[in-house]
């Protein structure tokens, strides 16, 4: 072996990055000296392969040991020995119930110490018909040692006997080649977290571009109340929720409030759309893959999981998820365990989880489309969010709300919001819910163009429906009321409410109670109609 060539190789690997490009410089660099048959580097790595690798029997507890991760040379015959997937695919750590010669390899990892063997002076090599066969002479091998810890080992077979001062010469190639492997996998998990950074960053550039623009939850109804005080005890605890209620309600801004609330509220909040991901892209999405998985899997990719490690993740429409794939998502959720795509590495995860659906779930389950135990899974702390039409007194709130954050994107003056129009947003019952209300409201505000709210255009698409009626009222013919006489009537019903309450607005037995509205709606209305109630008695 020359010293200069050693040099050269030492100086060439110390510039690359990738781990894979280190090695196989090495393996490649030595195979070219001079009567060298095979070069090969093990690196330290996670068991893996334990079931079927040929050491399993001396292998102390599986968890660790050598990876064959580069191979070069050339038999007599002109064979590439490239391959790393042979017999001594693994070795295992230590030095009981193992002959020294069929695994220097092993002995060179354990006590750390560079071993120079002839073949004239040991007999018992695993494969005496190779050695015999390629005219292998000596072997060489160091361990990889950076800072202490030992990250593989270099072993070269020779087809000429290696006096000491190579050995030596190869000695300093490993302590510097041991720095670039160690150097490499540093440059190769900085890409790892810039990549897992940069499909954070992404995913939430998406969620931020397609984020309602309410922004927070907006109302003071009773029935909204009632689900907003168990947000504080649900979201002090880690425990599975399952938020509940039709579609458009708020139910992502419910979750998004638990998180904020809670712990992690520091760590990642990721959305997936269980109904959106197509079934093939399913455990990719969810769990992740790695290069090569499948066809366009040109770099590894975390999941949604391996993104929320640590946060929260939001299973929006987890009852659209297929049946046949509800057993994966619950493994993860019992166990906190998966693999990534083309990966056999089992990884834990710490991610708290929240779901939501706009169906029945235990009526799904009675009709088997969606699984038992992976209901119960979910259904730790139950929210239900009422519809918009249970809560009609947090129409002009969520109105004016929306007014003022699509005038704002818009770069507009604000119409203002008249009482007549919040009454005729109350008459609709809004099957849509909160996010039709706000499409219709959007919609209005283009069409103001900074003046006045043109309501009549945007609910002209809108079936007409109108609020519940009693049976007397049902009864009544049809007559059409200007609105001054609306106004009339409604100033009539406001007063004798209070005369009924003597003047009493708020709590129990109050005019707003009376009425079935908020009581801050009520004083709104006396103030829009110039009525001072009478003092409470």
């Amino acid at each position: 072996m020359h010293l200069e060539t050693l040099q050269e190789l030492a100086v060439g690997i110390s510039g690359e990055r990738s781990i894979d490009a280190v090695l196989q410089s090495i393996v490649n660099g030595l195979a070219q000296q001079p009567s060298v048959a095979l070069a090969r580097v093990w690196v330290t790595e996670p068991g893996d392969v334990c079931g079927s690798c040929y050491m399993r029997a001396a292998c102390p507890d599986h968890t660790a040991c050598l990876h064959l991760s580069a191979s070069a040379g050339i038999s007599l015959t002109g064979q590439q020995w490239s391959r790393v997937d042979g017999t001594f695919r693994r070795v295992p750590f230590g030095n009981a119930s193992m002959e020294f010669c069929p695994s220097p390899v092993r002995a060179i990892a354990t006590d750390r110490a560079g071993q120079l063997l002839h073949v004239s002076a040991c007999g018992q090599w695993a494969h005496p018909e190779w050695i015999q066969q390629e005219t292998i002479e000596s072997f060489a091998g160091h361990p990889l040692v950076f800072r202490g810890e030992t990250v593989g080992v270099l072993g070269v077979f020779r087809r000429a006997l290696i006096n000491e001062q190579e050995f030596g010469w190869l000695l300093m190639f490993a302590n510097q080649a041991a720095a670039a492997v160690a150097n490499a996998r540093a440059f190769s998990e900085l890409d790892k977290l810039r990549q897992q950074l940069e499909s954070h960053n992404a995913y939430l550039k998406e969620e931020v571009d397609s984020a309602l623009s309410f922004g927070r939850i907006v109302g003071r109804s009773r029935s909204l109340l009632h689900v907003l005080q168990q947000v504080d005890d649900v979201a002090s605890s880690d425990a599975t929720v399952l938020i509940t209620g039709e579609s458009g309600t708020g139910k992502e801004l419910l979750a998004r409030e638990i998180h904020e609330r809670s712990r992690r509220s520091q760590q990642p909040f990721v959305r997936v759309n269980c109904g959106a991901i197509p079934r093939e892209m399913f455990e990719s999405e969810f769990f992740g893959h790695v290069r090569g998985a499948f066809t366009g899997a040109t770099r590894d990719r975390p999941g949604r999981f391996q993104i929320a490690n640590g946060g929260m993740i939001f299973l929006d429409e987890i009852g659209d998820l297929p049946l046949e794939l509800q057993p994966k998502l619950l493994r993860v959720l019992q166990e906190g365990e998966y693999e990534r795509v083309g990966e056999d590495v089992t990884r834990k995860v710490d991610v708290r989880v929240i779901a939501a659906t706009n169906q029945n779930l235990a009526e799904e389950v009675r009709a088997r489309r969606f699984r038992e135990d992976l209901f119960y899974r979910l259904n730790v702390l139950p929210l239900a969010l009422p519809p918009l039409r249970a809560r009609t007194d947090d129409i002009p709130l969520l109105a004016t709300h929306a007014i003022a954050e699509v005038s704002k994107r818009l770069r507009i003056p604000a119409p203002t919001l008249t009482q007549a129009d919040a009454a005729r947003l109350q008459q609709y019952e809004w099957p849509g819910n909160i996010r039709e209300l706000e499409n219709v409201i959007q919609r209005a505000v283009i069409l103001s163009k900074g003046v006045r709210l043109r309501l009549d255009i945007a609910l002209a698409d809108l079936p007409a429906t109108a609020t519940a009626t009693s049976a007397s009222d049902a009864e009544m013919p049809e007559v059409i009321l200007t609105d001054r006489e609306c106004r009339a009537r409604e100033r009539a019903n406001l007063l004798k409410a209070l005369e009924r309450t003597d003047g009493r607005i708020y709590g129990a037995g109050g005019a707003a109670e009376l009425l079935g509205i908020n009581p801050t709606t009520l004083a709104s209305r006396l103030r829009a109609l110039k009525i001072t109630p009478p003092k409470a008695r």
